[in-house]
């Protein structure tokens, strides 16, 4: 059987004990034993997300030919300046830039915790909008089109302008 091009998740833990099998009270979800200290991923980026310039991009795409999802997308925009001024917030574009296929702005994120309170905020406001989250590693590619996430209906990028 080949190999995977994937480094294992569990390195590090290839000599820790088994895992409890048990359930909690609820029936449903495992027991788990108490960590002794928290995962440093809620502090820092694992590698090889590179957090020198920003850990993530955002990138909110809306319907520039629809009226009532670009005027949402413009109110989105100023709800986002004004509640997250700590993130870098883009300009707000009315047509496709780059690989993005449609009208889209930006906003970068700098520490996990951002990342995860913005995703929360998205996943409650974002509307008739989709979201492109990437990383930011060494290959921009790689970050477009297999470390990406979407959030609503993901859109074909022309990823052909990331290839160098």
């Amino acid at each position: 059987m080949p190999s995977s091009p994937w480094a294992s998740p569990l390195q590090g833990f290839e000599n820790a004990d088994p895992l409890p099998t048990g359930l909690n009270p609820d029936g449903k979800s495992l027991i788990n034993p108490p960590a002794t200290t928290k995962s440093s991923t809620y502090e820092q980026f694992p590698p090889p997300i590179d957090s020198s310039n920003n850990g993530f991009d955002f990138h909110i795409y809306y319907m520039p030919t629809n009226k009532d999802d670009a005027d949402y997308a413009k109110a989105l925009h100023e709800r986002i300046r004004r509640e997250f001024p700590e993130l870098r917030i883009y300009r707000f574009w009315d047509r496709a830039v780059g690989p993005h296929p449609t009208a889209m702005f930006e906003v970068n994120t700098f520490t996990p915790h951002q990342t995860g309170a913005f995703f929360s905020f998205l996943t409650v406001y974002r509307g008739p909008c989709s979201v492109l989250i990437h990383p930011n590693t060494d290959d921009e590619y790689k970050d477009h089109t297999e470390l990406m996430t979407w959030m609503g209906k993901p859109w074909p990028l022309n990823d052909s302008l990331l290839k160098h």
